[in-house]
């Protein structure tokens, strides 16, 4: 497999995304990822992934091995995609009600490496 379809996967399932809501979450046609171990994917494609991802183009092509996330940012996004947040308040947390703050948290990551504060 090529180093970017590892890369891809690797940052995904750090997420908790298959490939196909990867793909969904993209905003791509139907198992476009999955073609990419055939043919090579288009830019516009490729920034889709790596933003949904948080990481650089270069860094899901094997160019460079920098995230180009803040270390602050990475560690929040560490935290969520390493199943921590456990319960609140005294409650356990629902996985769909995990899977929503993960969602949020990383909006907010992504809006603040926009420069969206």
């Amino acid at each position: 497999m090529s180093i970017l379809l590892d890369n891809i996967k690797k940052e995904s399932s750090k997420r908790g995304y298959s490939l196909r809501k990867l793909n969904d979450l993209a905003g791509l046609k139907p198992n476009i990822i999955y073609s990419w171990a055939k043919q090579e994917p288009s830019l516009t494609s490729l920034q889709k992934v790596a933003d949904v991802l948080h990481v650089s183009t270069d860094y899901l092509l094997g160019r460079t091995d920098q995230m180009n996330a803040t270390s602050s940012d990475k560690k929040v996004a560490d935290i969520l995609d390493d199943e921590t947040i456990l319960a609140f308040d005294g409650m356990e947390i629902a996985e769909e009600d995990k899977e929503k703050l993960r969602e949020y948290a990383r909006f907010i990551i992504e809006q603040r490496q926009r420069g969206n504060k």
